[in-house]
């Protein structure tokens, strides 16, 4: 093999990894987005939640005076 060849593969070899590093960091950010956008979800299920068991445990108690 000459060494144009030999610079060739190297040049090629260092432009895949680049662009496998690249879709890699951007692959990690759209996982992380996915996380965050899950976590405040489930925040905003468990809010809900929250709050649907104070108002059935205040309507609760409003029978209960009666």
């Amino acid at each position: 093999m000459t060494n144009q060849q030999q610079n060739n593969n190297q040049k090629e070899n260092q432009v895949s990894k680049g662009i496998k590093d690249t879709a890699g960091a951007a692959f990690q950010v759209a996982h992380s987005a996915l996380e965050t956008t899950e976590n405040t979800a489930m925040n905003v299920v468990d809010a809900t939640t929250n709050a649907v068991n104070k108002a059935a445990k205040n309507v609760q108690n409003m029978g209960s005076n009666e």
